[in-house]
């Protein structure tokens, strides 16, 4: 029988789950880290969206997207052995999140396992994360490949990639269909309001990759993973990029220029992770 078959979600692991995690986030708050990985400040631009309906419109998708998978029967049970490793990989992220957005302090977090082919992994505008099995099992993660891959996907979140594209969709004038007329939201709160159908194949720049690898490098070596596991994981990208089914590498282009900024950071977070290892 599939694991995932006739699962059923537990409320209570999932609001203690998401307890843990505000409690860990504000008791790291209290002692703010110097930022060791150098990027600039958040795009300005981004605040011509409202961010609370950006996030409000990622949550409702996130969770469409989850009833889908929990009727296909591939939404993961809370006690199966991936989530339960992926929680608590986030459990130990999340703490250094607040230092790089103020906002995250609202935030419910969330990370969820759906069972797909598909190598790919998201978190959403306020830290709605999802892993598919196909990039646990097809590229072979161990525990730190898995961090930093989280670690990547909450920078993005965190660094609001996706606020800021939407900004600069519509302040270039390419414009999007809208279908939120009856929201009673200005312009840019009815895209960010519909927006929410597409941020799964939203395409961050070049500038906004290189930033989400360095800050989600720093996360994952505060939350004591091994820095190094940055080079292998986008090693096995590379290696799997011809495969099919590769959607990450659609919006995550791999490549030797990629692995060589991560070698170079490196240096800069080993003794985030030395102090972090010890302190574990």
């Amino acid at each position: 029988m599939c694991w995932l078959c006739d699962a059923r979600r537990s409320p209570l692991a999932r609001r203690g789950f998401l307890r843990a995690a505000a409690a860990a986030a504000g008791a790291a708050a209290l002692a703010p880290a110097r930022a060791q990985v150098e990027v600039g400040p958040l795009s300005k631009l981004r605040t011509l969206v409202p961010a609370t309906q950006l996030e409000g419109a990622a949550a409702q998708q996130y969770g469409e997207l989850l009833a889908q998978a929990r009727a296909k029967g591939a939404l993961a049970p809370d006690d199966h052995p991936q989530l339960r490793r992926l929680r608590a990989i986030a459990r130990r992220l999340i703490p250094h999140a607040l230092p790089w957005n103020e906002r995250a302090r609202r935030w419910r977090w969330e990370v969820n396992l759906i069972a797909s082919k598909q190598i790919n992994a998201f978190c959403m505008p306020g830290g709605k994360i999802a892993f598919f099995t196909g990039i646990l099992d097809q590229l072979q993660l161990g525990e730190d490949e898995a961090a930093m891959v989280m670690g990547h996907e909450m920078a993005h979140a965190l660094r609001e990639h996706a606020r800021e594209r939407i900004a600069k969709t519509q302040a270039t004038g390419i414009g999007l269909s809208l279908g939120a007329q009856l929201l009673g939201l200005g312009d840019l709160g009815r895209l960010a309001a519909d927006i929410g159908t597409q941020l799964l194949s939203l395409k961050f720049s070049r500038e906004d990759e290189t930033e989400a690898d360095l800050v989600g490098l720093e996360l994952a070596a505060r939350g004591a993973y091994d820095p190094r596991a940055s080079v292998t994981l986008w090693q096995k990208m590379a290696r799997a990029a011809g495969d099919n089914g590769l959607e990450f590498l659609s919006t995550h282009p791999s490549g030797p220029n990629r692995i060589r900024e991560l070698e170079a950071n490196i240096p800069k977070v080993e003794a985030l992770y030395e102090q972090a290892r010890r302190a574990g």
